[in-house]
């Protein structure tokens, strides 16, 4: 199966209970896996879940994970009344109204704007609740994601192929001209010689010596057959339901040396240019190749 790097998905956790959780996760390609999570910083003991959830669904791609808490009950704090403490400030301000004999108006408020005398403490989370939780939108999300990237991968297969049909045609037409081109070769040789030595007959073992050397030389029938056998490699990978990236890049890459080969051995023009719009396509598919995971 053929699945994009580039995707995007979202879910929210039921909103019914205390807290729900905001998870949105965005793909686009790289040559590994490159996850990177931003969550609050008291789930961190969490994260080894996250990822190993991720890499469950994506093995390719750079993956930007953000992921929100929304608490709807503010049970999360705890406050604390320090006794010892506050008994100790009413005894020094005891003692200053006794020492210097000014009005007593200790009161309440006044001892509870003391520091440390009230404070906030934040309870420490239940992290099977919140993995509870948090589970089911981030399973959600990644869901939604590989949806979208599974979308996008069977547009770019649908392309790719038609591109390699157009390929194939080319490669055909490659094909037929390669027998003519030697046969041109040696008519052309033939009226050369008798242009220059102005002479009837033609030493046909001589002839035949010069074309053999040139069809050596420009013979391109392997290369033919090698880049047929990349474009069926090609498309039976694209079947294959496991992540097949790298693969395609590398025959992409073996397509793209025979083709070069035909042009540099090519001696005729009409295979030259097809080469020239084979090249073409084979970028074309290169770049694609690039987003797939």
């Amino acid at each position: 199966m053929v699945n994009s790097m580039t995707g995007f998905g979202r879910a929210i956790s039921d909103e019914g209970a205390s807290r729900s959780f905001t998870v949105e996760i965005k793909t686009v390609n790289h040559r590994y896996l490159d996850l990177n999570i931003r969550m609050p910083r008291n789930f961190m003991p969490l994260e080894n879940k996250i990822r190993e959830a991720i890499k469950a669904k994506i093995s390719r791609g750079k993956v930007d994970v953000f992921i929100n808490q929304n608490v709807y009950e503010k049970e999360d704090v705890e406050i604390s009344f320090n006794e010892g403490l506050s008994d100790n400030y009413i005894k020094c301000l005891e003692k200053i109204r006794d020492r210097y004999k000014v009005m007593d108006d200790i009161s309440v408020s006044l001892i509870a704007k003391f520091p440390e005398v009230i404070t906030l403490e934040k309870k420490e989370e239940d992290l099977d609740e919140v993995w509870n939780c948090l589970s089911n939108s981030l399973n959600n999300s990644i869901e939604s994601l590989v949806n979208m990237r599974e979308k996008e991968g069977k547009k770019l297969k649908e392309d790719i192929i038609l591109k390699c049909g157009i390929i194939k045609e080319l490669v055909n037409c490659i094909e037929g001209r390669a027998s003519l081109v030697v046969e041109d070769y040696k008519k052309r040789l033939e009226n050369r010689i008798q242009d220059l030595l102005e002479i009837p007959e033609i030493d046909e073992n001589r002839i035949a010596q010069e074309v053999a050397i040139f069809a050596d030389k420009v013979g391109i029938d392997e290369e033919i057959v090698r880049l047929g056998s990349h474009i069926i490699q090609l498309k039976e990978t694209l079947n294959k339901n496991e992540p097949i990236g790298r693969k395609l890049d590398f025959i992409i890459q073996e397509m793209n040396r025979e083709a070069n080969t035909i042009s540099s051995k090519a001696n005729d023009l009409e295979i030259v240019n097809s080469v020239i719009n084979i090249k073409n396509y084979i970028e074309k598919i290169r770049e694609q190749v690039q987003n797939i995971e």
